[in-house]
């Protein structure tokens, strides 16, 4: 008797194509730049024909589009995953910000793709970078606007606000993007965390108090 084969549908075979495709793009991207970074390239990597890529991305931008998308869509699930673990508004916001902080550590390719990648690789993607930025945004300004409900935070533009915090947090990971030689990422948390608070009214004894959830974090990356 014949062992049996498990068939798999064209539709999930193409997607697991597709999702091969795209994490060679992400390696090929990283090591040699969306500029430089060849069709031919991201073939080889991907362990399929040039034909087999165009297949899925007619071009490279298609590609590149496709990362900035999904990456994003991962780290704002990471956050929004963290967020939804808090009740009091404060600390919701200080899980986006934490959240988004050690990804980035973790992950600096990541970081590189939507920070300076995206930007480096052109006009073309000016529109893809802005609607990345306004989602992250977006969430942040909900979370304020949670705050401001609860009487937790003054009354304050949060469209505004929401959109100096994204700038600040974006501005301290591209610095450290661009070192040499950087430090951890992740110890600009704690100053980070207190310019911000203390920019929506948040009281000293709550900034000094610290974010107890970054106490335990901390600890075990120490180890």
């Amino acid at each position: 008797m014949s062992p049996t084969r498990v068939s798999i549908e064209p539709t999930e075979k193409s997607r697991a194509r597709r999702d091969q495709i795209l994490d060679a793009a992400f390696t090929t991207f990283a090591h040699r730049g969306f500029r430089e970074a060849s069709m031919d390239e991201i073939a080889t990597a991907a362990n399929t024909s040039k034909g087999g890529v165009y297949f899925h991305f007619p071009t490279k931008d298609t590609i590149f589009r496709e990362l900035m998308r999904t990456t994003a869509d991962r780290l704002a699930g990471k956050v929004e995953r963290a967020v939804a673990a808090e009740t009091d508004p404060i600390a919701r916001a200080e899980a986006g910000i934490r959240t988004v902080l050690l990804a980035f550590a973790g992950h600096r390719t990541t970081a590189r793709l939507l920070l300076i990648d995206a930007v480096a690789a052109g006009r073309a993607f000016q529109t893809e970078t802005a609607i990345m930025h306004a989602r992250f945004a977006g969430l942040i300004r909900g979370y304020l606007e949670e705050a401001q409900a609860a009487g937790t935070i003054p009354e304050l533009d949060a469209e505004t606000t929401a959109r100096a915090w994204f700038g600040a947090l974006s501005e301290i990971v591209s610095r450290w993007l661009l070192e040499e030689k950087p430090g951890r990422l992740e110890d600009s948390y704690p100053v980070l965390r207190a310019v911000l608070l203390r920019s929506v009214g948040v009281s000293e004894a709550r900034i000094a108090a610290g974010d107890p959830a970054w106490h335990g974090t901390a600890a075990v990356r120490s180890r």
